[in-house]
Parts: structure tokens; C-alpha cells; sequence
């Protein structure tokens, strides 16, 4: 993951300096180094005028995306940075965005097992989080089902399904429908060819390669169903572009 996305945040910044060096584009992790606040430490010897706070997460939550903020805020404050610092707080309905994982539905569609059986199930995915951030106004449950909403219209999907994937073990009730239920709905229906589409990720890591690639194959297989995925977004020329688009938006918004 580390990997990957070093790679997003340099060809980012080769995209958006394509008509001249205008941009640096920094990484900081939330649970692992080069963790934020060093590198917002490194940022402040480095003379920036304006920084742009952007989570490599589409949709929006206090929970997830509100968390590298405070990071980012509270690093921001012991740090004594001067420079001013503003934040995208969602782009999952930016339409390069929507694009991007409209052309990876596409690629894995046409390349899916027995072509000639029409084409399979596709569930949309993303990351469950606790259940009672509905009560407390998060918009993450709307967005995360507007992304696949946009994407499955997009590639003129009919029939597809959304469901939650990783919910934590925790005795509290998380967001749901789970992607086992839904896996098991289905094969009561008779369905048998199923293509998995993580919309709530943006690289390939654990939540992908095993979640996905290891513990819901098993899963379907168990129940007669053949499952595949998406390949991830990762640095795809696509997917660059789509950031390259929120960054501008941000910066035109905001002179």
C-alpha cells in the first residue's frame, strides 16, 4: 500500500506540473511512516505558499477521512506552521473518478468466464464503519452509494447490488448488507457468476488482496458461485487524472 501509493502521489505531481513546476505533492500516512506529521514536518523547510489536504478516499466520513484531518490540524498546530492549509472533504461523484473505476468495471466484465452467459452479478463494495454514524448525520453511507450508483450508470448496469465488506469485530452493529449475505442471496436465486467491485478503495491492500482475493472467493466458491474483481485504481493513467481534476477544482474554487 505504501508503495502504491508513493507512486500515486509522484505521478500526481507529474500530471499537475505538465505546463510547468508549480506543484509538490507530499504523502503522510495515518498509522505508519512517513507518518503526517512528519511530514508536514519536512513541508515546513520547504517555503510552500498554499497546501491541500487530500484523502485518498472518495467518500467522506468523520470516521475515516475526518480522522487524517485531525492529523493533519494537529500537526499543523504543534508544528506552528505557517503556511495556510485547506481540505477536500469528499470527491465521490468526481466525474474522472467515476470514470476510472467505470473503465476497470468494464476491462474485468469483458475478460469475466463464459462471455456467452451474459454478464455477471456485479456487487458494488466499500468499507464498513460502526452503524451509529447514521444517527449522527455522516454523509458516508449516501456516498458511498452514490459512487457505485454513478459508476453502475456509467457502464449501463442493471441488477447490480451494494454491499459492505470488513466490518470490524466489534459488538456493535456495523453497516451493512454484508457481502457474505448478499453472496448468499444470491446463490439461493441461482446466481453463479459474481464480479466483486471495491468502490470505497483506491489501491490494492489488505481489505482487497485478502478480504476480497482470498476470504469471499473461498465464500462464493463454497456456495457454486465463480467471483472475480476489479483490478484496483492504483496509478492508473485514469485515476491520476481524476486527482490531477480535484486538485484544480480546489485551487480554482478557492482564488
Amino acid at each position: 500500500m505504501l508503495e502504491i501509493s508513493q507512486r500515486q502521489a509522484q505521478a500526481l505531481e507529474r500530471t499537475l506540473n505538465g505546463t510547468g513546476p508549480r506543484f509538490r505533492a507530499y504523502l503522510g500516512m495515518r498509522n505508519w511512516h512517513p507518518f503526517i506529521r512528519e511530514t508536514m514536518q519536512e513541508m515546513a523547510g520547504d517555503g510552500l505558499g498554499r497546501v491541500l489536504a487530500l484523502c485518498l478516499a472518495p467518500q467522506n466520513s468523520r470516521m475515516s477521512v475526518g480522522l487524517y484531518f485531525q492529523r493533519v490540524r494537529e500537526a499543523q498546530e504543534e508544528l506552528r506552521a505557517s503556511y495556510p492549509i485547506s481540505f477536500v472533504e469528499s470527491w465521490h461523484r468526481e466525474p474522472l473518478l467515476i470514470e476510472a473505476f467505470a473503465e476497470k468495471l468494464r476491462q474485468a466484465i469483458a475478460a469475466f468466464p463464459g462471455a456467452e452467459d451474459g454478464p455477471p452479478v456485479v456487487i458494488f463494495t466499500a468499507h464498513s464503519l460502526p452503524e451509529k454514524i447514521l444517527a449522527q448525520g455522516d454523509p458516508y453511507d449516501s456516498e458511498t452509494r452514490a459512487t457505485a450508483a454513478a459508476v453502475a450508470q456509467r457502464c449501463g448496469l442493471t441488477g447490480w447490488r451494494f454491499a459492505y465488506q470488513s466490518q470490524g469485530a466489534t459488538a456493535e452493529p456495523w453497516l451493512g448488507p454484508t457481502v457474505e449475505s448478499v453472496f448468499q442471496e444470491l446463490s439461493e436465486r441461482g446466481s453463479k457468476r459474481v464480479l466483486v467491485a471495491p468502490i470505497g478503495f483506491v489501491c490494492d491492500h489488505v481489505e482487497v488482496l485478502y478480504d476480497i482475493d482470498v476470504a469471499f472467493r473461498k465464500f462464493a466458491e463454497a456456495r457454486g458461485i465463480l467471483m472475480r474483481r476489479t483490478e484496483s485504481l492504483n496509478d492508473s493513467p485514469a485515476f491520476i487524472r481524476a486527482l490531477a481534476a480535484v486538485v484544480k477544482e480546489h485551487f480554482v474554487s478557492q482564488s
